[in-house]
C-alpha cells in the first residue's frame, strides 16, 4: 500500500471514529430524555403539605 493511500486510510479512520463518536453522544440522550418523559411520575418521599390542608 502506498503512503498516500495508508494516510488517505487513516484520515478515514478518523473522520469515522469522529462521527461514531457524534453519534454515541446523540444516542446517549436521546435515551436519557425518552427515560424521562416515559418513567412513571414519583411522589415525594414525604410530603410536608398538602394543597387545601391549612398549612
Amino acid at each position: 500500500m502506498p503512503a498516500s493511500e495508508y494516510c488517505a486510510a487513516q484520515q478515514q479512520i478518523r473522520e469515522l471514529q469522529r462521527l461514531l463518536g457524534k453519534k454515541t453522544l446523540e444516542n446517549e440522550t436521546l435515551r436519557e430524555t425518552v427515560q424521562r418523559v416515559t418513567a412513571p411520575k414519583q411522589l415525594p418521599l414525604r410530603v410536608s403539605s398538602w394543597p387545601g390542608d391549612g398549612r
